[in-house]
């Protein structure tokens, strides 16, 4: 190794809120166990109380109660950025303009347009630049995916999915009421069928055609501890149909809130034989799924522990950091190597184009074809 890949990647983290969010539960902790290859030089909040609180909070040397001073940083070679959906656009504008790295949380952009100026940009400054659909970097869907290339079962012939979207039920916090508002771009089409649905075509190809089914069910929701009722203006209830580019059929139920039933059911069906993933949520990027599996003369579907070479991160307490230190263990290497194993901003852009479709094809009635 030289001495050029020796040296840790310095991070800036841009919306490090000290008390609570995804900085705090996912992207810190991530970073810090692997503290062979990055290092947190510095953070930014909007105020300078919050910026300096976080610092404190997180050791890290330098905070910023502004995202400029933090892209312009010298000591900041990575970008980091998980704030809300509606101020994507202009914060990872500002790092490219500096010529940083990003890693910008999912969803890219409030809706498809963001996204598409956005890779536009990382590509005309030739920036590596990730998007954060860290499902696809989970151990079980790693492994899926090769279990799918190695023709576990045989020619794919179906997938089904069904899920819950956890939030986008009656209740919600007052710091994510903003998920509700359709407006915003971070709702359960964009938030929890986007990760999922992100997952099952990094393992089975692309959506060619599809129709679409979405209404708002929950008109009102009330937020905890005060009790207030608002308006509900995200759709809590999404379905989807359609054929894979392989021909395989696609159908995806996804609905707010919790079932008591079954919250996460992804199903793979081949001439050869079937897989099944699930878990406790629906939300695939946070909530680890099981994988089962059967083929060939087998009547009923057993365990398939997920091989430990598909965990390439040290191990994290349950939760969200886990495959966000899936994905660093990756970014690292296309950062250091120029390799691509981490989903760009371009592959982020597709997924985009995907939920557009189903949105679309809801308000449409018409069948949308992708590609």
């Amino acid at each position: 190794m030289t001495n050029d890949a020796a040296k840790k990647i310095r991070v800036g983290i841009i919306g490090a809120n000290p008390d609570r969010g995804w900085a705090a539960q996912a992207h810190i902790p991530a970073l810090k166990s692997l503290s062979e290859d990055f290092e947190i030089t510095a953070l930014s909040t909007t105020r300078r109380e919050s910026a300096d609180a976080a610092s404190k909070r997180f050791g890290v040397p330098v905070s910023f109660d502004n995202h400029q001073d933090l892209v312009n940083s010298p000591a900041v070679d990575v970008v980091a950025i998980t704030v809300k959906v509606p101020y994507h656009l202009e914060l990872a504008t500002a790092a490219l303009g500096a010529g940083k790295a990003v890693y910008c949380e999912w969803p890219l952009g409030n809706g498809l347009q963001e996204a598409e100026t956005l890779a536009a940009l990382a590509k005309q400054k030739g920036a590596l630049a990730v998007a954060g659909l860290q499902a696809r970097s989970a151990p079980s869907v790693a492994y899926v995916r090769d279990l799918i290339e190695q023709g576990y079962v045989g020619e794919v012939l179906s997938t089904t999915l069904i899920g819950s979207g956890m939030g986008w039920g009656p209740t919600v916090e007052p710091f994510n009421a903003y998920l509700n508002d359709k407006s915003n771009g971070a709702t359960m089409l964009s938030i929890a069928l986007g990760h999922a649905a992100d997952a099952l075509c990094h393992c089975l190809g692309e959506v060619r055609e599809l129709s679409a089914t979405m209404t708002v069910r929950r008109t009102t929701f009330t937020i905890a501890d005060t009790g207030e009722r608002k308006p509900m203006t995200a759709d809590d209830q999404v379905c989807a149909s359609g054929l894979l580019e392989s021909g395989a059929a696609l159908s995806i139920h996804y609905r707010g809130g919790s079932s008591r039933g079954t919250n996460l059911l992804w199903e793979i069906n081949g001439t050869e034989g079937d897989l099944q993933l699930t878990a406790a949520g629906g939300q695939a990027q946070i909530f680890e799924m099981d994988v089962r599996g059967a083929k060939g003369n087998q009547s009923s579907l057993e365990t398939l522990p997920v091989p430990e070479q598909y965990r390439w991160s040290p191990p994290q307490a349950p939760g969200p950091s886990a495959n966000v230190a899936q994905a660093y263990a990756r970014f690292a290497r296309d950062y250091r190597e120029g390799t691509r194993l981490c989903p760009t901003f371009e592959d982020a852009v597709t997924r985009h184009r995907m939920l557009n479709a189903i949105e679309t094809a809801a308000a449409t009635g018409q069948r949308q074809t992708l590609g």
